[in-house]
């Protein structure tokens, strides 16, 4: 409405006041616009319809492939900056100190079980000093 009354120069009052006026209008605006240059057919809007969901398809793909490759980085910065480092020559090292571990665990071992064999060895000896304490000597008379 604001349109029409601005091109016929008139205020928007004066249409909604003449009801006849009001009548036209809207039963122009209700019927379809007469088929012109402007005007696009089925065929056509069948074509810019195919056309948007080739677009939106391509559109999918590569947002999902950059949303792996931006998970990529960010994963990769994440790695760095927790101080592991790069992964290959990471890995590499923690290996490295695990057979080191596995090999310092294999010598606490071996050292524990001596340390148990003296242990074993100094409560048989405090058994008998004990045993020889409770029982005094017998005196033969």
């Amino acid at each position: 409405m604001s349109g029409i009354a601005r091109r016929a120069g008139v205020d928007r009052t004066f249409l909604y006041r003449h009801h006849d006026l009001l009548g036209v209008i809207q039963t122009q605006a209700a019927e379809p616009p007469p088929p012109g240059p402007e005007t696009l057919s089925r065929p056509s809007l069948m074509a810019d319809l195919a056309n948007a969901q080739d677009r939106n398809t391509r559109l999918a793909e590569e947002n999902l492939l950059l949303r792996e490759r931006l998970s990529a980085v960010l994963g990769e910065e994440i790695w760095r900056e927790a101080g592991l480092g790069s992964a290959a020559a990471n890995i590499d090292q923690q290996q490295l100190r695990v057979i080191e571990l596995e090999q310092e665990t294999v010598e606490l071992r071996r050292q524990l079980e001596g340390c148990q064999e003296d242990l074993d060895a100094a409560r048989s000896v405090n058994r008998e000093y004990m045993a020889r304490l409770n029982d005094p000597p017998t005196s033969s008379s």
